[in-house]
């Protein structure tokens, strides 16, 4: 699969709580502002097979999945996300933001819950292909604070998506330093930005580096 087409993709990862949704509305925004065509998407879900997974996977009562069943899972979603929604808006030249992708599955199925990260890329190779986003911004923040920042969110809107939020603090302190890690591999296509500021500081400093990359791309 190629991934050098007339768009271009973005992909937000960080621990539950970072604000990546927040921020995904706010870059589409700013970016639509700016003239592009932007579609803002999700995983789990983006399409109706993967809204159903979502559910199946994150609901607070939901199956006991073992790692392995979770990457399964997880795969199937973004392969049905990827040739559904992100390959035709790519194609139409749009600019697609994800909330979470493959790195949230290195970092929760690998660092998280225990696979190597050998197996989550091979899998990714023969479920996805050679497919990778053209940026990924993580957002940093204390894995404490963007946890009970989520768990608020769940609560105050009554939204049972709280499956990974049970999970104990070091879990999401192995999560949060996978990131990182990944970032640190790969420089070029990763952009750290602490998340502990203000909303509008770190939506701003993500926006002026995707404005610096689509200059240097050519991205319409």
């Amino acid at each position: 699969m190629n991934n050098q087409s007339r768009g271009f993709m973005i992909a937000l990862e960080g621990v539950d709580g970072s604000g990546k949704s927040g921020l995904a509305r706010q870059l589409a925004e700013t970016l639509r502002g700016d003239g592009h065509s932007v579609l803002a998407t999700h995983e789990p879900g983006g399409t109706e097979a993967g809204t159903a997974l979502r559910k199946l996977v994150l609901a607070s009562n939901a199956y006991d999945w073992t790692p392995t069943a979770e990457l399964l899972l997880m795969n199937a979603s973004r392969r049905q996300h990827i040739d559904k929604v992100i390959l035709p808006a790519l194609a139409a030249g749009q600019i697609v933001i994800c909330d979470r992708f493959v790195g949230s599955t290195i970092a929760y199925q690998g660092a998280g819950r225990g696979l190597a990260d050998r197996t989550i890329l091979d899998l990714h190779r023969l479920a996805i292909e050679d497919f990778w986003p053209d940026l990924t911004l993580v957002l940093d923040i204390d894995p404490e604070t963007a946890l009970n920042r989520s768990k608020a969110r769940l609560e105050s809107a009554k939204i049972d998506e709280g499956r990974f939020e049970a999970l104990d603090l070091a879990f999401h302190r192995r999560v949060r330093q996978s990131f990182l890690d990944q970032a640190a591999t790969l420089p070029a296509a990763y952009r750290v930005i602490d998340a502990n500021r203000p909303p509008e500081i770190v939506a701003r400093e993500a926006a002026d580096h995707v404005r610096r990359l689509l200059v240097g791309e050519g991205a319409r």
